[in-house]
């Protein structure tokens, strides 16, 4: 007997919907295996727990930011840099004879861990100045600028179309006309408006000008679309260089928010490793080095103790968390006291271990970050980690008055790491950052003179005042914690 149409539709839908509910069990089931591999036993359990109730869902958002890949060209051309680096820059065989003399045997291993993570090796004769003043900072990079003879190298990743964008701009503007050698990296994201609305002005006076990890969803250079080239660098005749916390922004750019950073000028060995640094981005984008990249060559090693520092970068395609395993051996080498100053503080386990350690162990733990953030749903993460933080006799201040975007971290009285990193897994192992481990006692002295004044801004968060936080913001703040563990 033939079987009406209309029978059939409920069958049909009987089908679709068995197949649907296979594919799930294939995902579920494809994700045990795939899920796991090189991935932190907690962030597997995220994803795997995400992806078991909502399989497709999951599947999509793990698609997108659940691996920090890049494509294979991008980690062949960086190990490509990486050779190169360590084969235009020279590294002694003793350590010792660069770092044992002026450092506490404790800091040693932290040293030691740096130098073998580090394209760059420690050098000695660097020069600091800290400019903790934004407008200041802003000030010094354009009279650097106007003093360039031969080139000056940028690498932002927020350069705005705003009156501080404007002003560099026309410094960038007037050094090309001089005829000097004007480049301009700029992260394709962070500087989207930037490269718009100033990139056409630039390039028609002869400054190159290049986007740093375009969008791209196929090709070669195809990459998660989440990581971002974070640096911030300034280079002028291999002569100076500037790197830190600071973009070329206005400090009223979050709304209701007055940033204060720390941008550091430096001169020395150490310039010509930071310019290795940007050269090295601009080579990922473009695959050729510019004239000015003789700089480069190595000059005869100065080995003094004196301004010792050493350039760490991080990233995709290098040594996976190696600024972060650097701080990490720092605290645990501190015997006084350990200040860290972020405005996004996520620790992962081995982190936050260091810090508690340090804390309970009778080292003086200072944690500096914001009362009010520009990201609520960060700020609620790290929020989650006060009480842990805090029974261990770790001191937090939230600091008032600004936006603190400053990112460094001290040790005792003699080793100080200042650059681009938050303390987060963003940070440390998805966006491209640069620190700067500096091991002077002069420098680290200027450190504490900013760090006290931060200091003198903020309240103390304890444990009390943690216990009058509702039930449900801190439900929240859980939730929120979850967040990171998904990157």
């Amino acid at each position: 007997m033939p079987v009406a149409p209309a029978a059939l539709v409920p069958l049909a839908h009987a089908d679709w919907g068995a197949l649907y509910a296979a594919s799930e069990w294939i995902v579920r089931v494809g994700a045990l295996f795939y899920v796991p591999q090189r991935r932190p036993p907690a962030a597997a359990r995220a994803w795997l727990l995400l992806i078991f109730f909502l399989p497709w869902p999951g599947l999509v958002l793990y698609l997108l930011i659940g691996r920090a890949w890049m494509p294979r060209r991008r980690y062949r051309v960086q190990k490509q840099i990486s050779e190169l680096i360590r084969g235009l820059v020279p590294r002694p065989e003793a350590f010792e004879a660069r770092v044992g003399h002026p450092v506490p045997s404790e800091l040693l291993p932290a040293l030691r861990l740096a130098d073998s993570l580090s394209e760059f090796p420690a050098v000695g004769g660097c020069r600091f100045e800290l400019l903790p003043d934004y407008g200041d900072a802003i000030e010094r990079v354009i009279a650097d600028v106007g003093r360039a003879r031969r080139y000056v190298h940028l690498l932002f990743y927020i350069f705005e179309d705003d009156e501080v964008g404007r002003s560099v701009a026309a410094a960038l503007v007037a050094a090309a006309r001089r005829g000097v050698a004007v480049r301009l990296l700029l992260d394709a994201i962070g500087s989207r408006t930037g490269l718009a609305a100033l990139g056409p002005s630039l390039r028609a006076e002869g400054i190159e000008v290049i986007a740093a990890m375009p969008l791209r969803f196929w090709g070669p250079n195809a990459a998660r679309f989440d990581l971002r080239n974070h640096r911030k660098l300034v280079v002028v005749d291999g002569d100076v260089a500037y790197f830190g916390s600071q973009n070329i922004v206005s400090a009223h750019a979050n709304r209701g928010l007055v940033n204060e950073e720390l941008l550091v000028r430096s001169t020395g060995t150490i310039v010509r490793h930071l310019h290795a640094v940007l050269l090295g981005d601009r080579y990922l984008e473009t695959g050729t080095l510019p004239p000015e990249s003789d700089d480069l060559a190595p000059p005869e090693l100065n080995l003094s103790v004196d301004g010792l520092a050493q350039v760490v970068p991080s990233g995709p395609g290098y040594n996976e968390g190696t600024s972060e395993a650097v701080m990490i051996a720092l605290m645990y080498g501190a015997r006084s006291r350990v200040v860290l100053t972020a405005p996004y503080v996520i620790p992962n386990a081995a982190f936050l271990a260091a810090m508690t350690s340090a804390a309970r162990r009778g080292v003086a733990v200072d944690l500096i970050v914001d009362a009010e953030s520009n990201k609520p749903l960060v700020q609620l993460a790290q929020q989650s980690f006060y009480a842990e933080m805090l029974r261990a006799g770790i001191r937090i201040h939230h600091h008032r008055g600004s936006f603190l975007h400053a990112k460094h971290l001290s040790i005792d009285d003699g080793v100080a790491v200042i650059g681009s990193s938050n303390f987060d897994i963003r940070s440390f192992a998805l966006n491209a950052e640069v620190s700067v481990l500096i091991v002077d006692r002069s420098v680290v002295a200027q450190l504490r003179a900013v760090q006290e004044g931060y200091l003198a801004k903020s309240e103390h968060v304890t444990m009390e005042s943690r216990r009058h936080v509702p039930l449900a913001r801190r439900a929240i703040e859980n939730l929120a914690r979850l967040t990171d563990t998904l990157l």
